[in-house]
């Protein structure tokens, strides 16, 4: 039988080189990009981590309805009388703040009490059961060997990094001595991480189930608690996956599907693709930039003002996106991650976003995972630290897209840079999309970004034509045309790397 031809944009040539292995194996574009996305949990080091959250998004090849597998993280603290959902509870110990530069100057919560409910992996297995190939131990395989042979650090990992390798992870000393030269300086070297091959190995072996119920949940509840933290075995066993009918938008020829609540970013790139209006009609001009300057202080802004401190995130964003659909020009006037995108010769479609927030700085004793901070991601917890009921998921930026044009072509794309996400997407689909820039010039082209937008210090960002920054996001995005030509754009801000695998037979 013939191979299917796969497209693959990923974080770094390692992850890119995973998909393309497993696609040579057979895979589709759902078994490459969870095989992409697992590797980069082991070589985006401070980046993403297997005890992440994500979403991914999926457009069948049979022309069935996308969806998302909601894996984001849940609020631990099951059975524990300090936490309560109106924040009133006094929390554990095991928590501190850090302030850093990276990111234009942020302040995050660290330590064992910031490490919330992961779910990436659980997501990931659901995505497989539903539309993958090939068997789950073949999309961990890759992951496996990465981890066997050592890694060297990429830019992103390197830049995040410079700014917090002793802050945030030099207090723990499992944590500093993979990371740190014998002078205290991040390696240059191969990181190889003491106990992380055993741990693959029991995911390839039993799946999430090792990370929620097994071996591997006891090891990293016992460090977790007994440190001072939350998130224990019952907070591991109860968490599930959740799928999700996608939220659709169109634009033009294609319908569009995001990531729906409880991610913000699906939210806000449907309301910004929406409010732009077919926006640019060719090359950017700068009406079309002060048009979308006002998009995205209009909804920024309103996600600011409304979405991040809402008891009810789907009723508002529905009536949100309902405005925006009744009133364009008068919804004007109002107020760490890793992506992968695959798609393949029979139209499926892949978006892959996870992220361990910036890190709680400490690794699971026994099992080689550095752990999550999401908890302590001060800008999406606006409830603080411990506000939430535990059970409850947390907020997130992220916006893992696929789409489908009139055509039958298939994209799948989706970026990491926290606030950034969600201006990234948007920005590169209006120019491919509306503009006629191809997959790669929309990706490459100059970007703004309205930091706090509707605030008092509301700052924008132009991103310098000759100078392009992985703060303004790592987009990578995957094609496949009607006759099952492929294409793949990955982001040059933050050394992306693309493969196509096509059937030597054909």
């Amino acid at each position: 039988m013939a191979r299917t031809d796969v497209a693959v944009a990923a974080p770094n040539e390692a992850a890119a080189d995973a998909g393309r292995a497993v696609a040579e194996a057979g895979g589709n574009a759902v078994d490459t990009a969870l095989a992409a996305a697992l590797v980069t949990m082991v070589n985006e080091v401070g980046i993403v981590s297997l005890s992440s959250g994500g979403f991914v998004t999926v457009q069948p090849a049979d022309g069935a309805e996308p969806y998302t597998v909601d894996g984001w993280m849940d609020m631990p603290g099951r059975g524990l009388a300090v936490v309560s959902g109106d924040g009133s509870g006094s929390g554990p110990g095991g928590t501190w703040d850090i302030s850093t530069a990276y990111g234009g100057g942020i302040d995050v919560t660290i330590g064992p009490g910031s490490v919330a409910v992961h779910g990436s992996v659980a997501a990931f297995e659901e995505t497989h059961r539903r539309d993958g190939r090939l068997p789950w131990r073949e999309l961990v395989a890759p992951a496996i060997e990465v981890a066997r042979g050592g890694f060297r650090l990429g830019s992103a990992s390197r830049y995040y990094l410079g700014h917090v390798h002793e802050s945030i992870f030099g207090w723990d000393p499992a944590s500093h001595a993979a990371l740190h030269s014998v002078d205290g300086s991040v390696t240059t070297g191969l990181v190889v991480v003491p106990d992380l091959v055993g741990s693959l190995e029991l995911i390839a072996a039993e799946g999430a189930a090792t990370l929620h119920t097994g071996e591997l949940a006891r090891l990293v509840a016992e460090d977790v608690v007994g440190r001072g933290g939350l998130l224990g075995a019952a907070d591991l066993a109860a968490y599930e996956p959740v799928v999700r009918p996608a939220l659709v938008t169109r634009v033009g020829p294609w319908t569009l599907a995001t990531a729906p609540p409880p991610s913000l970013g699906g939210v806000c790139v449907a309301a910004m693709l929406r409010l732009l209006d077919d926006r640019p009609h060719g090359p950017w001009t700068p009406g079309d930039v002060d048009h979308l300057v006002r998009v995205q202080r209009a909804v920024l802004g309103h996600r600011l003002d409304v979405l991040d401190q809402t008891d009810d995130l789907v009723r508002d964003a529905a009536a949100f996106l309902d405005l925006v659909d009744r009133d364009h020009v008068g919804a004007l006037e109002s107020g760490s991650t890793a992506h992968v995108s695959a798609t393949d010769s029979e139209g499926t479609a892949c978006s892959v976003t996870v992220s361990s927030g910036y890190g709680a700085g400490m690794m699971a004793a026994g099992t080689g995972i550095w752990l999550n901070n999401c908890l302590g991601e001060q800008e999406l917890n606006p409830r603080g630290l411990h506000g939430l009921a535990p059970g409850t998921r947390l907020l997130s930026n992220m916006a893992p897209t696929v789409g489908r044009h009139a055509d039958g072509s298939a994209l799948a794309i989706g970026s990491p840079g926290a606030d950034r996400i969600t201006t990234a997407i948007t920005q590169v689909l209006a120019g491919f999309v509306s503009g006629g820039l191809s997959l790669q010039d929309a990706v490459d082209h100059p970007r703004v970004h309205l930091h706090r937008a509707g605030r008092p210090t509301e700052d924008l960002k132009v991103e310098d034509v000759d100078q392009p920054t992985m703060y303004f996001g790592g987009v990578g995005a995957a094609l496949v045309r009607p006759d099952g030509s492929l294409d793949a754009a990955a982001d040059p801000r933050r050394e992306g790397a693309v493969r196509l695998v096509r059937d030597a037979d054909q």
